[in-house]
Parts: structure tokens; C-alpha cells; sequence
């Protein structure tokens, strides 16, 4: 049977005109994305841009003044409990039990998640996070690295179709880096969908299929890694051709300014669904 236009199935991230404020100050001027199904969708911004702030919208865990949003064909409004269910997130900060070992909060949650063979779906994750090693031990022993590692594997639990990662890697160190990068590679080559958000230019560069710079509360450019270079025109250094990298596009479109950009919006860290 052939597919008709009706029946494509949209982005499964859509926002528009979303516009949030803090009394006086305006943290989102009106932002529009879309993100497609099975991709990585980088948020690319400097502290206080607004990032986090999209994120907590988009999970229902803020309100927008005004502008719309739909994730997983469900509104955020309209369908909260829907979007919900379709969702996980890994906020800021590390959402563990402390008093529990890695295993134990990991079973935990595929319990509550009415999965079956909790333990073996927390002996994966562990393995997949290098975790294994360290699993009968509180957690309160952890280091913040692995704690991270912890929380968002803990966020991978049930397979949901559309993933938050807010600064997913802050804190690790490089291996714990890379062991991140490739969970979130295989996530979206099992067609979940990702949206990222970061400050560091080398991770979007790494995993993202498309690009959104958040500043001055906008958008103000959206693209393919290879979409964002073209925005500046290649540089000669003795007679060789130099292309632009992530950083130069960034530091041209968002200026001096970025770099003192403390707006505050990053102000709570959301707690997953």
C-alpha cells in the first residue's frame, strides 16, 4: 500500500513560539525546532541560554507563557500524562538512591516500570556503563563519574521512544565521555530519538545529526554539522584550505557576549519521568 501524505508520521519533537520568562526576564523569545524520529538533536548554547528551560518544557515539568510543543505526536499541554510515558530524562543532576547499590536502584526502577527480568535488564545497563565492578556498592561511594554513568543508564530503563539528556556528560572524565557517546549513538541506531543539550562544542560535533544554537532566547541557526561550516567561508593559511570547525561557527553567530551569558534559566535540574 502506498503511504499518503497524511499517514507520514511527523517529528516527534515539534516546537513553536515558545516563550518563558522569569519576572522581568525573558529566558525564550519565541524558539521553533523540529526533531526528527531516530535522530540526534544537538541544543547547542552557552550557561543561562535557555537550554535547560526547553528541556523542563518539553517533559511537562514547566509551563511555556506562550507558543506550543508536541512530543511523540502528544500535546504538553493538552496530553501531559501521554508525553510522560513517552519520555525519559536525565536532568543536571544525578537522580540516584544513594543508600542503594548501582544494581538495586536500577532493578528499582524496572520494577516501577512493570518490566520483566529486572535484574537482568540492570546486569546490562551495568556492563554497558562499565559498571559491573562497582554494582553491589552504595552508591554513596561512588564517584560523581559514576554516579553519572549510573543516571543515565537508570533513564534508558523500558526503551522510551524520546530521550532528554541535559549536559549528559558534565563531570565525567574522557573514557566515561566516550562511553556515553556511544550509548547515545546506539540508542538512535535502535530509532530512539535524542535531544541533547551541552555547552561542549566536540560532543555535538560527535553525536548530533542536526544542530540548534540557542541565544538571546532564539534560535538563531539550525543545521547539519556540515550546514553550520558553511555559514563561514573556509580559511586560507599558507595556501591551504582551512575549513571552519563547530567553535568558529558558534563563536561568529553568538559573539563576546556568549561568553558572560548567565541569564540564570538553567535553574532547576529536572527529575525524571
Amino acid at each position: 500500500m502506498q503511504t499518503t501524505a497524511s499517514q507520514v508520521p511527523g517529528p516527534a519533537i515539534h516546537v513553536q513560539g515558545l516563550l518563558k520568562s522569569y519576572k522581568k526576564l525573558e529566558v525564550l523569545r519565541g524558539v521553533d525546532f523540529d526533531v526528527a524520529r531516530g535522530s540526534i538533536f544537538a541544543l547547542l548554547g552557552s550557561n543561562g541560554a535557555g537550554k535547560t528551560t526547553v528541556v523542563n518544557i518539553l517533559s511537562t515539568l514547566l509551563k511555556a507563557d506562550a507558543g506550543t510543543a508536541s512530543v511523540n505526536d502528544f500535546d504538553i499541554v493538552a496530553h501531559a500524562a501521554d508525553v510522560r510515558q513517552s519520555i525519559s530524562l536525565t536532568g543536571q543532576f544525578a537522580a540516584v538512591d544513594e543508600i542503594l547499590s548501582g544494581r538495586e536502584n536500577l532493578v528499582l526502577v524496572a520494577r516501577l516500570r512493570h518490566l520483566q527480568a529486572p535484574g537482568v535488564i540492570a546486569d546490562a545497563l551495568l556492563a554497558r556503563f562499565s559498571l559491573t565492578d562497582a554494582a553491589a556498592r552504595r552508591v554513596s561511594t561512588y564517584s560523581g563519574g559514576m554516579r553519572r554513568r549510573l543516571d543515565i543508564a537508570m533513564s534508558l530503563i523500558g526503551n522510551p521512544p524520546v530521550i532528554f539528556l541535559d549536559e549528559p556528560t558534565a563531570g565525567l572524565d574522557p573514557q566515561g565521555r566516550l562511553d556515553v557517546w556511544q550509548a547515545v549513538k546506539e540508542l538512535a541506531g535502535q530509532g530512539t530519538t535524542v535531544l541533547l543539550t551541552t555547552q561542549y562544542l566536540d560532543e555535538a560535533e560527535q553525536l548530533a545529526d542536526r544542530i540548534a544554537i540557542l541565544h538571546g532566547g532564539r534560535i538563531i541557526v539550525n543545521g547539519t554539522l556540515a550546514e553550520l561550516k558553511q555559514k563561514l567561508p573556509p580559511v586560507k593559511v599558507e595556501y591551504v584550505e582551512k575549513q571552519p570547525t563547530l567553535e568558529d561557527v558558534f563563536l561568529a553567530m553568538v559573539g563576546d557576549d556568549g561568553k558572560n551569558d548567565d541569564a540564570g534559566d538553567d535553574r532547576s535540574g529536572g527529575t525524571r519521568n
